[in-house]
């Protein structure tokens, strides 16, 4: 039966009621709403009731939806904590937890015959930690403060800053012709560009670093503008401004927007801004995400997700158990590495594990350009949502048994 074709404004009312309704349901048993959301779109959508299909409109919300969770993403890290991700031992723990899980990814990928594309982007879902999944689980514990809870959020930030490079390149290379000669020659040109937004990056750095070393100078200079204008929501407007130019500088040397819009996001801080403006800006893209964006980008997930489509199950088995074994073996062996103790290894591991958002947001993007089949999506939505569900009951045991001995 074919899908009813509601108007637009009737297709958003029904996949925001439900959509907020199965979050709702999923909070109660201390869940990610994400998971409730990603449910409604299955229910609503061809994999079971055929009730709403993706239009080109839903689509557009949900490229909306993207921006907005990227920007959050970047908002909860300080770009120091970033380059404090790459100083001493860290750097082992980091380069561990990544290309252990993207290799594991590549293996599995090449074992069940896949496509170049198909395998890399296997490989990049592995390897992504969702840095605001992990903050959100740690909150939760009480454990964000702790020495293993910050080399959690230290490790997940560079996961997330390596993913989403690899992801430009990757998405600059999917019209090229699939010879040695023009994959090598586009990958040169797209690092020219990431070295040129890098450049960019680096002078923006400097000169926060610079206007921040005199104390609440940028602030003070905020608040007169904010005084001298009339508009409400100049605050919000202004710093948007500066992460659109950010997305739109990407976009044209011809990267994708959410590179510029995380990294704008992660520039912006408190020592930039203020506390009060930094909050001001959160709170307000947060309630635009949670409340109205994401439960539609969530959602629109959901109603590509086709069980049908899945007809290799052993692969899907393969993906689970790599994301799983690899993530939580990458973050031991990085965690003995750098002198941690074998509980310490394994708590860092499984605290790597969930994917929830990123992961989510990568493989989207990568169905949406084509570059991988409804059947890898559907096994990668999967494998996102039973590492993020699983992930607060064993990090919760874990973190029990070290209290005890303790």
């Amino acid at each position: 039966m074919p899908a009813l074709e509601l108007p637009f404004f009737v297709n958003i009312l029904i996949l925001l009621v439900v959509a907020r309704l199965f979050g709702e349901i999923m909070e109660r048993f201390n869940q990610p709403a994400m998971i409730g959301e990603i449910l409604a779109g299955v229910v609503l959508g061809p994999a079971l009731l055929n009730f709403v299909h993706r239009t080109e409109d839903i689509k557009v919300i949900s490229e909306l939806g993207v921006f907005l969770l990227v920007i959050l993403a970047g908002l909860e890290i300080n770009l120091d904590d970033v380059l404090k991700s790459l100083k001493g031992k860290n750097i082992i723990i980091s380069l561990s937890a990544f290309f252990l899980p993207i290799f594991s990814g590549f293996a599995v990928g090449k074992l069940f015959n896949q496509d170049v594309m198909t395998t890399v982007f296997i490989g990049l879902c592995v390897a992504i930690t969702a840095l605001p999944v992990s903050i959100r689980i740690l909150m939760d514990l009480g454990k964000l403060n702790s020495p293993l809870g910050q080399k959690i959020v230290s490790v997940a930030i560079f996961d997330d800053v390596m993913a989403l490079t690899i992801l430009g390149i990757l998405l600059d290379l999917k019209d090229v012709e699939k010879t040695f000669y023009s994959i090598t020659t586009t990958t040169i040109f797209t690092l020219l560009k990431l070295a040129f937004f890098l450049i960019v990056v680096i002078i923006s750095y400097r000169l926060i670093k610079r206007f921040t070393k005199e104390e609440n100078f940028i602030e003070q200079q905020l608040n007169k503008v904010l005084g001298f204008l009339k508009g409400k929501e100049s605050l919000f407007a202004i710093l948007f401004v500066f992460i659109l130019i950010f997305a739109s500088i990407t976009e044209v040397v011809g990267l994708h927007f959410i590179i510029g819009s995380f990294v704008a996001a992660m520039l912006i801080n408190k020592d930039l801004i203020g506390e009060k403006h930094l909050n001001t800006v959160h709170n307000t893209t947060n309630s635009m995400a949670m409340g109205f964006l994401a439960p539609i980008f969530f959602a629109g997930i959901g109603l590509e997700f086709k069980f049908e489509a899945i007809s290799n199950y052993w692969l899907l088995i393969a993906i689970v158990f790599v994301s799983f074994a690899s993530k939580i073996a990458g973050g031991f062996i990085g965690g003995r590495a750098a002198g941690l103790k074998n509980r310490e290894s394994i708590v860092l591991g499984i605290g790597l594990n969930a994917r929830g958002i990123m992961e989510l947001v990568i493989a989207n993007i990568a169905y949406q350009a084509k570059l991988i089949n409804s059947e890898i999506f559907s096994m990668l939505v999967i494998m996102g949502l039973l590492t993020t569900l699983t992930t607060p009951f064993l990090l919760k045991r874990v973190f029990k048994s070290i209290d005890a001995r303790s």
